[in-house]
């Protein structure tokens, strides 16, 4: 029977620690996911504040979670939602899949998000060719090479030190004054020597059959400048997936992500939201609390 008491839509830090809470409750769970376990986590280069570990790549972080999550859980990976209808039953959620239908007392949300572009030109057009959102997966290609990392915040600069780690020469450009990143991984970019350039944007990114440079431009004066490189690495924010939730009119705020209350509760009755999807600061940790919130208060409405 395809029939579910909690079905997690993603399976990402926060939907596999969701998964591992709700097994424990007694309760019968479903984690759904259109890719393989992880999500963005399985990116992350390096990790030095996740608790109980000095330094935890997100893959492998990842696939301890989804070890833990698959003994008290049912995992479907490659596996895409398509639709998700309210019911007047038991079972108050129809959940259409590419491959079946299942049906469930309560909906989590953990649908994530996708990398932000630029959205300039040359940048569709070198598309791995040059041009790439995931240092781990790209950035073995790139050792002893210029590349430019695109972005201000944690992850900008956690993806810098890890290019340079592996040989790059890296340049990162920023649009603001100063990062928004923790100070802490701004003293790790000095004490590596990684160059930066604020204040700047790129307008364009040329080249022949691969990436040959991008076009800056400082934003304080307006100069355009043309600076050689052979990657374009991009870290600056995230879309939140939220077209199931759309779907379902959960409510959105003005950023588009989802709006919950303390215990990951939306607007509708028995959905409930977790991790980059959700309001909120985005951090892997952040994501396995609300997973486990979310779990919980799924597991007492049941009962109530």
């Amino acid at each position: 029977m395809n029939q579910y008491d909690i079905i997690i839509i993603g399976a990402g830090p926060g939907g596999l620690t969701a998964g591992i809470y709700a097994g424990r409750q007694g309760t019968k769970n479903l984690i759904l996911d259109r890719d393989l376990a992880g999500g963005l986590g399985r990116e992350v280069p390096e990790m030095e504040n996740y608790p109980g570990f000095d330094k935890i790549s997100g893959l492998e972080l990842i696939d301890k979670m989804k070890e833990q999550a698959i003994k008290n859980c049912d995992l479907h990976e490659m596996e895409n939602v398509e639709e998700i209808i309210q019911t007047d039953d038991e079972y108050r959620f129809s959940v259409k899949t590419n491959k079946d239908i299942y049906y469930s007392k309560t909906i989590i949300l953990a649908t994530g998000s996708s990398h932000r572009h630029l959205n300039v030109k040359g940048e569709e057009e070198f598309k791995g060719k040059g041009v790439s959102y995931c240092a781990t997966c790209d950035g073995f290609f790139f050792t002893n090479r210029d590349i430019v990392m695109v972005g201000g915040g944690n992850s900008a600069l956690q993806e810098a030190l890890y290019l340079n780690n592996l040989g790059a020469n890296v340049t990162v450009i920023h649009r603001r004054n100063e990062f928004r990143a923790q100070k802490h991984l701004q003293e790790m970019i000095k004490k590596a020597g990684i160059r930066t350039i604020l204040n700047a944007t790129i307008e364009e990114i040329k080249g022949n059959l691969l990436v040959e440079s991008v076009l800056l431009k400082d934003t304080e004066t307006g100069e355009l400048t043309n600076l050689p490189t052979n990657g374009v690495f991009i870290s600056v924010g995230y879309i939140p997936h939220t077209n199931l939730a759309q779907q379902l009119g959960v409510k959105l705020d003005e950023t588009g992500h989802i709006i919950i209350d303390k215990s990951q509760k939306t607007n509708i009755n028995y959905v409930y939201a977790i991790g980059d999807v959700c309001i909120g600061l985005k951090q892997w940790i952040v994501a396995c609390g609300e997973g486990a919130v979310a779990a919980t208060s799924a597991f007492e409405d049941i009962q109530n």
